[in-house]
């Protein structure tokens, strides 16, 4: 079972470390048509962690209308049920993070200055993307892991939304890039869905993630 450390150093943070915020979106926030309960309670954490990296990613859920994983798309099918697409069995969201809405642009209160990069997903119709790495279907690539091995990343951590989910899987993908890779659970909130956060938990332990509570300032 995978540990949750009460915290690292600030101190660990270096030049070859970045921060990668993910999803922090009106549509996941309180109010939002796929709301993680708490999700806007990150946003002031995130803006404190964020100051301690010289290289900071968002990503951003960028749906077009009619997106294949939106479970208006299909007759009869309900939210939060599973459809068999191309690459896999999709679970059916409710409309979210629909290009150019309120729902998808960040929680206002998110620091986005500090971005180095923003990495827009889940924008082909046909498959789902919840890594801020590689889509749904295990082979398109965002180019992210490029982009961090030009800079000479060599440790990521995680914050965002959801933890089980969109958080989760940017997190195993990291660590299958090579990087040192930890989520940081303060700075995270998750939809638990059928047991969603144990299995990914679980997964981050075969592969290696690390949890920690927070980040504890050092002098």
């Amino acid at each position: 079972m995978n540990t949750i450390i009460k915290s690292a150093k600030s101190s660990d943070i270096t030049s070859q470390s970045a921060l990668l915020v993910i999803d922090v979106q009106n549509d996941f926030c309180p109010g939002g048509t796929l709301a993680v309960a708490g999700g806007d309670e990150v946003v002031a954490e995130i803006n404190k962690i964020s100051g301690y990296f010289s290289t900071v990613v968002l990503t951003q859920d960028w749906h077009p209308q009619g997106h294949h994983s939106f479970a208006s798309s299909y007759a009869d099918a309900a939210p939060f049920s599973s459809a068999e697409l191309a690459y896999g069995s999709q679970t059916l969201w409710p409309d979210h993070c629909i290009q150019g809405s309120y729902g998808a642009t960040f929680h206002p209160d998110l620091n986005t200055d500090c971005a180095s990069l923003v990495i827009r997903k889940g924008m082909n119709a046909s498959v789902d993307s919840y890594s801020g790495f590689t889509e749904a279907d295990r082979q398109t690539t965002t180019g992210l892991a490029a982009w961090l091995q030009a800079r000479n990343i060599t440790s990521v951590y995680c914050v965002g939304l959801a933890t089980d989910f969109c958080v989760g899987w940017t997190a195993l993908d990291a660590s299958a890039a090579g990087l040192k890779t930890t989520v940081i659970t303060s700075a995270c909130r998750a939809i638990d869905m059928g047991g969603s956060l144990a299995a990914m938990r679980e997964a981050w332990d075969k592969a290696g993630v690390m949890e920690i509570d927070q980040i504890a300032v050092t002098e």
